[in-house]
């Protein structure tokens, strides 16, 4: 198999057809890119099921080969530890109770994908969801791995967000909000949603400090990976429904 150089590391060149290594062999905590686990040109669904079942996900920016990531420590968010704080409770309540707002589940995948293209990042140039990113997630969606969650107000949407389910494991990708709030009411539908299909364990990546305000802290990647083989190899829900309710809390 071809290797990328990268310094004095290397790590595989993977096409279509090729079999992930297991996320252990990332490059490590010294290396110039730690967390890489391979690199190469191709996306596609298959590819992404692969990766995913094992710990790995595509993060590169327009122009730059397609770099596949298992970082250490993995932020998680335990699905039973979504922390709702007062403010946001009180917010929860007003918008369960008002028609104008609803959650919609794979409504409008392709836009939610854009819309996240679309958003402004603190610290980012440019987005990772390349056309290519969109083209692959599309096609993962039509095999009902990739799902959107999506906060409508009046009728527009407003915010949400997407990610890849996998038997009972959840992989967040992205949300966009275009309204205070309206991506983390979609979410908390999301969560509260998963806990009653037996889901444990939201994936999320990289630390942020939003990410945290709402429960989830970092785990080590020997952790997440034990417990996401677990939990990959559950029967998937046999449905997702198109409405998911507003949590009262």
């Amino acid at each position: 198999m071809r290797q990328l150089r990268i310094g004095r590391s290397a790590v595989p060149w993977i096409e279509s057809g090729d079999v992930f290594p297991m996320a252990s062999k990332a490059l490590g905590p010294f290396s110039e890119m730690p967390g890489l686990v391979a690199a190469g040109l191709d996306l596609d669904a298959r590819m992404l099921l692969d990766a995913y079942g094992k710990g790995i996900f595509p993060w590169f920016s327009e122009g730059q080969p397609v770099l596949w990531w298992s970082t250490d420590p993995r932020m998680a968010l335990y699905v039973d530890e979504f922390r709702v704080h007062r403010s946001f409770a009180k917010t929860l309540r007003a918008c369960a109770r008002d028609p104008r707002w609803e959650v919609r589940l794979d409504h409008d995948f392709t836009a939610v994908m854009r819309a996240c293209a679309g958003s402004l990042r603190h610290g980012q140039d440019g987005t990772w969801i390349t056309d290519g990113m969109i083209a692959a997630y599309g096609e993962l969606h039509r095999m009902g791995h990739a799902h959107s969650f999506e906060t409508w107000f009046d009728g527009e949407l407003a915010g949400g967000g997407y990610g890849v389910s996998i038997g009972r494991m959840f992989f967040g990708e992205s949300m966009f909000a275009r309204r205070s709030d309206a991506s983390k009411i979609g979410l908390a539908a999301l969560v509260f949603w998963l806990r009653t299909q037996d889901f444990r364990m939201l994936d999320c990546q990289q630390n942020t400090r939003h990410l945290a305000s709402l429960g989830a802290h970092e785990i080590p990647r020997e952790r997440f990976c034990a417990e996401l083989a677990e939990l990959v190899a559950m029967p998937a829900p046999e449905h997702w429904p198109e409405r998911l309710a507003i949590p009262l809390v």
